[in-house]
């Protein structure tokens, strides 16, 4: 059984998943693979888990500092996609990385020479938590803002809600 729960954010609302314990999805409704990993199911309900993601989320969009570490995930996937994902949650907060670096990240962990870019796209495009896995933190190499799939600009807007506290600014 996967259970649901709704949240308005705004940037739209937010479709949350959980096997009852932990976070198992987060995706802006009718995002690019929405609902994707959930084959069961589904019913609404007000699981703890929830109400903590909801405060989180409350947080985030307030500008605050948050970290993926104060939920309990468990996105479903590859093992491959699994590190990848476990790379994101390293991105600090209000900071960017590149397909790049996470690919030769990865190359390393498995003792590679090198590592598609393209694979690790893949991966960072499927992720399952989106927001709190923050793959809105990955960019191209120069710098550019590439593909998110709830949208270019939900993720031009969250880094601008990481941003705003800093004296820098997001070049678009």
């Amino acid at each position: 059984m996967t259970y649901i729960a709704k949240y308005k954010s705004e940037l739209g609302n937010i479709v949350l998943a959980s096997d009852g314990i932990n976070l198992t999805g987060l995706w802006f409704e009718g995002q690019k693979y929405f609902l994707s990993n959930i084959n069961e199911k589904v019913e609404e309900n007000d699981l703890p888990i929830f109400k903590q993601t909801i405060l989180w989320l409350d947080k985030y969009f307030r500008g605050e500092k948050v970290s993926p570490k104060e939920l309990k995930l468990k996105p479903n996937g590859t093992e491959f996609r699994k590190k990848v994902w476990k790379i994101l949650c390293k991105i600090p907060y209000g900071e960017t990385t590149t397909y790049k670096e996470i690919a030769e990240k990865i190359a390393k962990q498995e003792n590679k020479k090198t590592m598609s870019a393209q694979a690790i796209g893949g991966a960072v495009g499927h992720n399952p938590i989106s927001i709190i896995i923050p793959c809105h933190r990955v960019v191209g190499t120069n710098g550019s803002l590439t593909g998110y799939a709830g949208g270019l600009d939900k993720k031009i807007r969250l880094l601008e809600i990481e941003t705003a506290n800093k004296n820098t600014l997001l070049l678009i």
